[in-house]
Protein backbone atom coordinates (compact mmCIF):
# COMPACT_ATOMS: atom_id res chain seq x y z
CA UNK A 1 0.00 0.00 0.00
CA UNK A 2 0.90 3.42 -0.41
CA UNK A 3 0.14 7.10 0.62
CA UNK A 4 0.99 10.02 -0.91
CA UNK A 5 0.71 14.25 -0.65
CA UNK A 6 1.74 16.77 -2.50
CA UNK A 7 1.95 20.80 -2.26
CA UNK A 8 1.86 22.42 -5.55
CA UNK A 9 3.10 26.14 -6.31
CA UNK A 10 6.02 26.04 -3.63
CA UNK A 11 8.04 29.39 -3.74
CA UNK A 12 11.42 27.48 -3.77
CA UNK A 13 13.75 26.42 -6.70
CA UNK A 14 13.15 23.04 -7.68
CA UNK A 15 17.44 22.58 -8.33
CA UNK A 16 17.41 23.24 -4.50
CA UNK A 17 15.07 21.31 -3.49
CA UNK A 18 15.70 18.04 -5.11
CA UNK A 19 19.67 17.98 -3.45
CA UNK A 20 17.45 17.71 -0.07
CA UNK A 21 15.18 15.36 -1.71
CA UNK A 22 18.01 13.26 -2.97
CA UNK A 23 19.00 12.39 1.02
CA UNK A 24 16.16 10.72 1.92
CA UNK A 25 15.06 8.67 -1.05
CA UNK A 26 14.76 4.82 0.10
CA UNK A 27 14.98 5.74 4.39
CA UNK A 28 12.30 5.11 7.20
CA UNK A 29 10.36 7.95 7.63
CA UNK A 30 11.42 8.41 10.94
CA UNK A 31 14.82 8.80 10.30
CA UNK A 32 14.03 11.11 7.13
CA UNK A 33 12.05 13.36 9.40
CA UNK A 34 15.40 13.39 11.65
CA UNK A 35 17.49 14.36 8.55
CA UNK A 36 14.67 17.05 7.49
CA UNK A 37 14.53 18.35 10.98
CA UNK A 38 18.50 19.48 10.83
CA UNK A 39 18.82 20.38 7.41
CA UNK A 40 19.72 23.83 7.42
CA UNK A 41 18.00 24.49 4.34
CA UNK A 42 14.14 26.41 3.28
CA UNK A 43 13.36 23.43 0.96
CA UNK A 44 13.79 20.86 4.22
CA UNK A 45 11.21 22.94 5.62
CA UNK A 46 9.54 22.03 2.99
CA UNK A 47 9.63 18.42 2.13
CA UNK A 48 9.19 17.68 6.23
CA UNK A 49 5.21 19.52 5.87
CA UNK A 50 4.94 17.48 2.85
CA UNK A 51 5.83 13.94 4.52
CA UNK A 52 3.81 15.24 7.37
CA UNK A 53 0.89 15.41 5.24
CA UNK A 54 1.37 11.85 3.60
CA UNK A 55 2.29 10.49 7.04
CA UNK A 56 -1.38 11.48 8.39
CA UNK A 57 -2.99 10.45 5.16
CA UNK A 58 -1.26 6.51 5.34
CA UNK A 59 -2.49 6.69 8.82
CA UNK A 60 -6.03 8.36 8.27
CA UNK A 61 -6.96 6.89 5.18
CA UNK A 62 -4.98 4.02 4.19
CA UNK A 63 -4.86 2.48 7.66
CA UNK A 64 -1.06 1.70 7.43
CA UNK A 65 1.70 0.81 10.18
CA UNK A 66 3.08 4.18 10.29
CA UNK A 67 6.19 2.69 11.98
CA UNK A 68 6.92 0.36 8.92
CA UNK A 69 6.52 2.88 6.50
CA UNK A 70 9.22 4.21 3.84
CA UNK A 71 9.95 7.28 1.72
CA UNK A 72 9.25 5.41 -1.80
CA UNK A 73 9.72 8.33 -3.51
CA UNK A 74 10.17 12.30 -3.38
CA UNK A 75 9.41 14.03 -6.18
CA UNK A 76 10.58 17.73 -7.18
CA UNK A 77 8.72 19.24 -10.98
CA UNK A 78 9.58 22.55 -12.10
CA UNK A 79 6.34 24.91 -11.39
CA UNK A 80 5.71 28.38 -12.71
CA UNK A 81 8.25 31.32 -12.85
CA UNK A 82 7.54 34.55 -11.23
CA UNK A 83 8.97 37.16 -14.07
CA UNK A 84 10.59 40.01 -12.59
CA UNK A 85 12.95 42.65 -13.72
CA UNK A 86 15.58 44.11 -12.19
CA UNK A 87 17.26 47.73 -13.08
CA UNK A 88 20.90 48.07 -13.63
CA UNK A 89 23.39 50.60 -15.39
CA UNK A 90 22.34 52.95 -18.23
CA UNK A 91 18.72 52.79 -17.88
CA UNK A 92 18.90 48.52 -18.52
CA UNK A 93 16.70 46.41 -16.87
CA UNK A 94 17.48 42.71 -16.76
CA UNK A 95 14.63 39.59 -16.48
CA UNK A 96 15.24 37.96 -12.62
CA UNK A 97 12.84 34.25 -12.56
CA UNK A 98 11.75 33.46 -9.34
CA UNK A 99 10.76 29.96 -9.80
CA UNK A 100 8.52 27.56 -7.77
CA UNK A 101 8.51 23.91 -7.31
CA UNK A 102 5.72 21.04 -6.96
CA UNK A 103 7.00 18.60 -4.74
CA UNK A 104 5.44 15.26 -4.06
CA UNK A 105 6.28 12.63 -1.12
CA UNK A 106 5.50 8.87 -1.74
CA UNK A 107 5.65 6.60 1.64
CA UNK A 108 4.73 2.74 0.92
CA UNK A 109 5.35 0.06 3.63
CA UNK A 110 8.53 -1.49 4.02
CA UNK A 111 9.47 -5.20 4.77
CA UNK A 112 9.79 -5.96 8.50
Amino acid sequence: MQSQASAKFVRVSPRKSRLVARNVRGMPVEAAMNVLRFTPNKPAGVILQVMRSALANAENNANLDVDSLLVKEVRVNEGPSWKRFMPRAQGRATSIRKRTSHVTVILEEGQD
